[in-house]
């Protein structure tokens, strides 16, 4: 039967849990913060396409060299780049995913190279592997020959509550769990796979809010700040969990505090500027993100208002208090 072909191919996707599950029938995995990638080799020739369908394959010279000759073969993986304590940052990989000019990619490649973290075996020589369970497509991956390249094959775990734990103590993305026996699916957000993204709880300072669209008066999101030496340090806007009585709350916390200028001592991006109401930075949220290390917030969530901290406490470099921090 012919393999499958990244041109038509789709990753299957995972579906979000909020328990790494546990059992023999379960297979654990990191969840890497990179690019996802189909990669395809036939004729020798190596072609990647991103999640959406987009070819992205110049955008990878160090993927363009088959460690395995001209066999064909279909992979599915990430692409990752790694920061400069060695933990795979999407961050960093944003310098990279739209070049597409031969001379800026070429430099780019030598101060940022790429990694693809190949975790499923599609086809291979001709054979669609889709349908075979994951054990043996994770068997046959394993079996193949990538070293010396810029193409890894992941390790998989037994145990998904230790790899839970040593991804967050590794400052890792998260965990993606898979049953031994599921196939490939492309396009399908399964059951079969699930994954659990680390979230951490930073608190921040609202320096200034945005009314809901079409309305002058009703709190949609806020603007927060970490305190630094040299001022209030813009870091995102934040809408999710800000409805209803929460909404109110705050704003009626939010309006005695109007100033006529923006508190931050960095520019805010024309987007979030705009529209916004400043305020006198004194009010003291707690804010759950997606990863941490970030300059801007990744995915935030409003959880409250901190009354017990003030925002001089949270200069970096001391002692935050109780949950404050980033992290």
């Amino acid at each position: 039967m012919p393999g499958p072909s990244a041109r038509t191919v789709s990753p299957m996707l995972a579906s979000p849990t909020k328990t790494v599950p546990s059992g023999a029938e379960w297979l654990h995995e990191v969840k890497w913060d990179g690019v996802r990638v189909i990669l395809e080799v036939s004729g020798g020739a190596v072609r990647t396409t991103s999640r959406n369908g987009n070819v992205t394959t110049a955008a990878w010279p160090e993927l363009a060299t088959s460690p395995l000759g001209d066999r064909d073969l279909v992979l599915d993986g990430e692409v990752i780049a790694l920061n400069e304590a060695g933990v795979p940052d999407f961050r960093v990989l944003q310098h990279r995913m739209h070049v597409r000019r031969a001379a800026e990619v070429a430099r780019l490649v030598r101060s940022v190279p790429v990694t693809l973290m190949a975790f499923d075996l599609l086809g291979l020589d001709g054979e669609d592997l889709t349908a075979a369970p994951l054990v043996e497509r994770r068997e046959r991956l394993a079996g193949l020959d990538l070293t010396g390249s810029a193409w890894a094959v992941p390790e998989a775990y037994d145990d998904g509550a230790m790899l839970l734990e040593a991804t967050r103590a590794q400052g890792l993305e998260g965990v993606v769990s898979k049953r031994r026996a599921s196939p490939y699916r492309p396009g399908v957000r399964s059951p079969d796979w699930l994954k659990l993204a680390h979230r951490h709880r930073g608190t921040y300072v609202v320096g200034g809010w945005r009314p809901q669209v079409g309305t002058d008066d009703r709190l949609a999101a806020v603007l927060v700040g970490e305190p630094t030496a040299d001022g209030l340090a813009y870091r995102g806007r934040v809408g999710s969990g800000l409805s209803g009585a929460t909404a109110r709350r705050l704003q009626a916390l939010l309006e005695p505090l109007a100033a006529g200028r923006s508190p931050f001592a960095d520019a805010v991006p024309r987007v979030d500027a705009t529209g916004t109401r400043w305020v006198e930075p004194v009010v003291v949220v707690d804010v759950d993100t997606h990863g941490a290390g970030y300059d801007r917030l990744r995915q935030p969530s409003f959880q409250g208002v901190r009354d017990d901290v003030a925002p001089e406490d949270l200069l970096v470099g001391r002692d935050p208090g109780r949950g404050g921090g980033r992290g």
